[in-house]
């Protein structure tokens, strides 16, 4: 190891330390309860619920498959990506917050999502809260993985060591930090790389458009690459083996490719997923009061709109500075950390590189607390072990999160996992599975519990079947399938709901108070 990467190592232990810190402080009050543990309390502040909600959502890919895709095929595909999610997140936090921050209240003083809906339906035996949890449990876990690929792609990248014991260890820090702090922990620190993540972002931005000679020598160096700069077009490297081909320094690309009406729906449905991702959900329903949420709204809003495009563009600076650098869309996802490294001081760099760190972190411990939460809360304690004390929903909860992270870490073996790809499909999970239902039971009074289980169960498999056998097809059903299986979840919903008795008076009463706001 080098000067250099001794530098970079020691600022990134520094910020190590700091978040560990974060989870030692909280961890006694984490500890007092399950509700404080998976929902704090309910004592979120505008800032901390706005920016957590953020960070823990955006994750990773922010920072690496975001720009990642952008570099290999220029910025259609990031940027309709990046429009999507920014338009989600502003209505999810405009129609959905307060509701729900009200609803879950109502509803049993609901403190994870699986508990709201059952609570919601007035369940006896907990169909809706077993069905949510396992969903949670299977793509959560997805997600987990990819957060582990990440962790494994930048200390083997900035370290030159292997990928696998890399990655190992960043799901031990990640693991250890859990299990001590909880939704505190994990939110506080969530405001702390939230801030990070975006100062990294617009840093390397910064300086690799001034390395590049400006912004109009960084367009002037890929406007050459067909369909690289259109939003109605998309590049096509020349590959052999997946590897793109060179010539003379000059990267090869071939005719773009058309960029359809269809996969620009395709590709801004991802604001779709919004409504139904646990790790921004629960940050509605653990601000500490609804009139706060207008605040967190502006806040979370700005931050997603200024991340995403200077993430967007990163790619392209990198394209600019390094056009020949990363040779395969797996190695693409790395060019944030390229830029870093060659553009900057060490010591800097390894600050910076923590964004990277502060982005994984954010996300994965919500995904691991929020899974074992759906494990230990609604499996074990509302399904197999009713009379279960709150001590032993905690050690659950800690045992299920060690064995979750081992089967992230077996997930996340293969190194040339595109981070990208990963996360397109949890995505799609979670938001074509709890989605329609969010909004269908915080909006539609009619709609009853057998439409809800149609709901999440249509929506759930059909992620897999568009994505295993329809998409595969091509050409029109080309489609992310976050689209189909949105609408399939919401047409069941109604179909299922209208043929069904409806709810109860008291459900439906329920409703009405909330919908008036008492």
């Amino acid at each position: 190891m080098d000067s250099n990467q001794i530098q970079v190592l020691i600022a990134m232990c520094i910020y190590m330390a700091a978040v560990i810190c974060i989870g030692i402080a909280f961890a006694k009050r984490a500890s007092q309860s399950s509700e404080n543990y998976f929902l704090g309390g309910r004592s979120l502040g505008p800032w901390v619920a706005a920016m957590s909600a953020e960070a823990s959502d955006m994750s990773g890919w922010l920072l690496m498959g975001l720009p990642g895709v952008a570099y290999w095929c220029g910025i259609a595909d990031a940027a309709w990506t990046a429009i999507g999610l920014a338009a989600g997140t502003y209505i999810n936090w405009l129609i959905v917050s307060k509701r729900l921050r009200r609803y879950s209240v109502k509803a049993g003083n609901s403190i994870t999502l699986p508990e709201f809906f059952s609570n919601r339906f007035h369940e006896n035996k907990k169909v809706i809260m077993t069905i949510a949890a396992v969903f949670i449990l299977i793509f959560f876990t997805v997600y987990a993985a990819s957060c582990l690929v990440t962790c494994g792609k930048l200390f083997s990248t900035l370290f030159g060591a292997p990928y696998i014991p890399m990655m190992i260890l960043g799901a031990l820090f990640v693991l250890i930090y859990t299990i001590l702090g909880g939704f505190l922990a994990e939110s506080a620190s969530d405001f702390m790389q939230a801030i990070v993540m975006i100062v990294a972002l617009v840093c390397i931005v910064v300086v690799g458009t001034i390395s590049a000679g400006g912004l109009s020598a960084v367009i002037e160096n890929v406007k050459h690459i067909p369909g690289f700069l259109d939003m109605f077009g998309i590049a096509t490297p020349v590959t052999d083996g997946g590897v793109q081909q060179s010539s003379n320094g000059v990267p090869l690309f071939g005719d773009p490719g058309q960029y359809s009406f269809i996969t620009i729906c395709s590709t801004l449905a991802w604001g779709l997923g919004y409504f139904g991702m646990p790790q921004v959900l629960l940050r509605f329903m653990a601000i500490r009061s609804e009139h706060e949420l207008t605040s967190s709204r502006r806040i979370a809003t700005v931050w997603v709109l200024i991340s995403l495009s200077v993430a967007v563009f990163i790619g392209v600076v990198g394209r600019s500075l390094f056009p020949t650098a990363l040779t395969t869309s797996s190695e693409a996802e790395n060019i944030f950390i390229v830029l870093s490294t060659s553009l900057l001081p060490a010591l800097l760099a390894g600050f910076i590189m923590a964004g990277i760190l502060a982005a994984t972190i954010s996300s994965s411990d919500s995904y691991l607390l929020i899974a074992a939460s759906a494990f230990s809360k609604n499996l074990f304690q509302g399904l197999f072990k009713k009379d279960a004390s709150d001590k032993q929903v905690m050690i659950v909860s800690r045992i299920t999160l060690l064995l979750i992270t081992l089967v992230a870490i077996v997930i996340a073996l293969d190194e040339n996992s595109v981070i990208f790809t990963i996360v397109s499909f949890a995505w799609a999970g979670f938001g074509a599975t709890f989605g329609p239902l969010v909004l269908f039971s915080l909006f539609w009074k009619r709609i009853n519990r057998f439409g809800a289980v149609a709901g999440m169960v249509s929506g759930g498999l059909m992620v897999f079947f568009w994505k295993l056998v329809i998409r595969p097809l091509g050409g029109a059903f080309d489609i992310y399938e976050l689209l189909p299986a949105f609408i399939f979840s919401s047409l069941c919903i109604i179909v299922v709901s209208l043929l069904t008795a409806p709810p109860s008076e008291q459900i439906r009463r329920e409703f009405e108070e909330v919908r008036a706001g008492k």
